[in-house]
């Protein structure tokens, strides 16, 4: 038995490899970023070759910092970027052009038609989720539809799709594995996730031949093992994930009204629902949770399009801060947001608005405001969206959301976690080790192969934290709530 479990974290900006030990203590950990590809306005793609060139870097590395070889590795778990797109050659491996990332918007006016041709409710009752640009669906049709043959050689049985785990998965093995997990497929909107298949009426209302698509298992199965060329040795792949259900998993929100929220790219909430699937009237989706049988849980979600990426702007966009880290630092520097608002509608509105078409606004500028009051306006607005879903979540469920447990990037800036447990009157719990995503596809593997005997003894390993309360009076709160509300009355297209 090998030592070790290995998370491969393949993310929207960069790629992480984290390698754990028993006590689920993190061994080693390398991260590489890679280019962000923008061929127009509201378009976004990534190069497949970047993102496996990172991969099997970070691997590298991992091991190399960690100064094991790759049979020390007792299982891989995978966690990924969800619903990025990829459509590929079945023998040479060759993506038919690049990968086209959950954030692009170009079939946003496709979705509107779907809209108004009266699917909304077929679409929501099969797959929990809305006609959007967000998911891979329309994405698999407008390649089909726009790269050169592509259609005529899906319908052949020469391409492939999958999300990057599927990507993944197949050139690790050579070709051997084709398949995902019940959480990636879910975000497709072409899997039923009532039934825990492919639709068949989806596929031919997308016009997508069933011939492209991967086997679905659920999250904590062997799914095969990875060619021998590879790694020098064959790995086991026992565990895979979309990256929020990974991170709900590595968590352990593994009960019925269990929260999270992930502060990455973009920030994604997610409720434990257990064996009820809720149906959502405040604009939020019913996805599917990460598991180790074949009853994977119902999961409450809302996603906001534009989270960390606002401080990302900050930096390389409007390059009024050097580092992420600063910006809390510059936050602080002034007592207040000075009445100013940002809605990072960058790529649109996501839930519980879902307005493709809304763009980022500032508002309340006055010959007053500073560089600072933008950057804590820039925080304050990742904070606001999220208590936009709790709100709508709250409504949704009917549970009271009073502990939220946090993880990615950005929950690392102190300011941002304590207003974001003041705007939203709850408790905010941070781990002192914010790698929930990779933990999540770490735990799966190493349950999968007996690394770990059960989730009691998850739930045992030490990982310690930092707790945020609330102590914003309701007074302040509602003003500054009603001047976010003002600005996002601004910035909605519809």
């Amino acid at each position: 038995m090998g030592k070790y479990i290995l998370a491969v974290d393949q993310g929207t900006t960069s790629s992480r490899a984290v390698i754990f030990d028993r006590g689920g203590k993190i061994v080693s950990m390398a991260q590489k970023e890679f280019k962000q590809i923008y061929p127009q306005s509201g378009w976004v793609e990534h190069s497949s070759r970047d993102i496996m060139g990172s991969v099997m870097a970070v691997i590298a590395e991992s091991l190399a910092r960690a100064d094991i070889s790759a049979e020390a590795i007792q299982a891989i778990g995978i966690t990924n970027q969800r619903e990025t797109t990829l459509v590929w050659d079945k023998k040479t491996g060759k993506t038919v052009c690049n990968a086209v990332v959950w954030q692009c918007r170009r079939t946003a006016d496709y979705c509107e038609k779907l809209k108004r041709d009266g699917f909304t409710e077929k679409i929501y009752n099969k797959t929990g989720l809305v006609p959007d640009a967000y998911f891979s669906a329309t994405k698999i049709k407008w390649i089909l539809d726009n790269v050169p043959r592509a259609r005529e050689r899906a319908e052949k049985g020469e391409l492939l799709f999958g999300t990057v785990d599927t990507f993944l998965m197949w050139h690790f093995s050579k070709g051997g594995i084709f398949a995902t997990d019940y959480t990636n497929a879910a975000r497709t909107m072409l899997f039923n996730i009532h039934t825990l298949q492919w639709d068949k009426e989806l596929l031919r209302l997308f016009d997508i031949p069933e011939s492209m698509l991967p086997q679905v298992k659920p999250s904590g199965s062997e799914f095969g093992f990875t060619h021998k060329s590879v790694f020098g040795t064959p790995l086991p792949v026992c565990g895979v994930a979309g990256d929020q259900q990974s991170a709900l998993f590595g968590q352990l929100c593994l009960d019925a009204g269990d929260v999270k929220n992930t502060y990455g790219t973009g920030c994604f909430l997610l409720m434990n629902t257990g064996g009820k699937a809720v149906k959502s009237g405040n604009g939020l989706v019913t996805t599917l949770g990460a598991c180790t049988d074949g009853k994977p849980p119902y999961v409450l979600e809302g996603s906001v399009f534009v989270g960390g990426a606002v401080v990302q702007w900050l930096r390389d966009g409007l390059k009024i801060i050097d580092s992420a880290q600063r910006s809390e630092e510059i936050a602080r520097s002034v007592p207040d947001n000075g009445g100013v608002y940002m809605v990072p509608a960058f790529t649109g509105l996501g839930a519980p608005y879902w307005d493709a078409a809304a763009r980022g606004t500032l508002t309340g500028i006055t010959r007053g405001a500073t560089s600072a009051h933008i950057v804590r306006a820039s925080l304050e607005g990742i904070a606001y969206q999220v208590n936009d879903i709790i709100d709508a979540m709250r409504k949704d469920s009917g549970i009271c959301i009073s502990r939220l447990a946090v993880d990615g990037g950005a929950s690392a800036n102190d300011f941002l976690m304590q207003f974001q447990s003041d705007i939203s009157r709850c408790e905010i719990n941070r781990p002192d080790t914010v790698e929930s995503t990779a933990y999540g596809a770490a735990f799966l593997a190493g349950l999968r192969t007996g690394f770990w005997k059960n989730t009691d003894e998850l739930r045992a390993l030490k990982r310690g934290g930092t707790v945020f309360r609330s102590d914003m009076k309701s007074d302040e709160r509602e003003k500054l709530l009603s001047g976010w509300r003002d600005a996002v009355g601004r910035t909605l297209t519809k």
